[in-house]
C-alpha cells in the first residue's frame, strides 16, 4: 500500500487534535467503515494479506468503540451499545475466519446504522446548543 503524503498525515492529525468527542466517534464510525469495506473486497478476490490487514484493522476500530462506551449516564443504554459491538466485532472475527464476505457485509451494515444515527444525535446536539451543525465530512484513513 501506498504511504500517505506527509501533508495527509498532518491534516489527519490536526483535524484529530481539534474534533470534538463527537467528532472523534463518527471519525472512527468511517474508519471502520472504510478498513471493514477494504477487507471485504479483498476477502471475496482472495487477496488474503489485504484481506487480513483491512478487517485487522476495522476489528481494532470496533473494539476501541465498544472500549470507549461509558455506562455511568444510562447504564442499560451503555449495555445495549456494547453487546451490538461485541456482536459487529464477533461478525468480524468470523468472518475473516470464516472466509465469509457475508459476515463483514451484515458488520458494514450495522456500523454504517449506527453512523446514520450518530450524524442525527450529532445534529440534534448541535441544535439544542443553537450552534449550526458541522457537516459531517468523510475523512480520509490512509490504510
Amino acid at each position: 500500500m501506498p504511504t500517505p503524503a506527509p501533508t495527509t498525515h498532518a491534516y489527519l492529525r490536526t483535524r484529530v487534535l481539534t474534533a470534538s468527542p463527537e467528532e472523534l466517534r463518527l471519525m472512527l464510525l468511517e474508519g471502520a467503515i472504510k478498513f471493514l469495506r477494504q477487507g471485504r473486497t479483498a476477502l471475496a478476490e482472495n487477496r488474503h494479506e489485504a484481506a487480513f490487514t483491512g478487517l485487522s484493522q476495522g476489528r481494532e476500530i470496533v473494539f476501541e468503540l465498544l472500549n470507549t462506551i461509558r455506562d455511568d449516564v444510562d447504564p442499560e443504554l451503555a449495555a445495549n451499545a456494547k453487546a451490538l459491538y461485541a456482536f459487529i466485532y464477533r461478525l468480524i472475527v468470523d468472518g475473516a475466519h470464516e472466509k465469509d464476505p457475508a459476515k463483514v457485509d451484515k458488520a458494514v451494515e450495522l456500523i454504517e446504522f449506527e453512523r446514520e444515527t450518530w450524524v442525527m444525535l450529532m445534529q440534534r446536539l448541535a441544535a439544542e446548543r443553537g450552534v449550526a451543525p458541522a457537516a459531517p465530512a468523510s475523512i480520509s484513513v490512509q490504510g
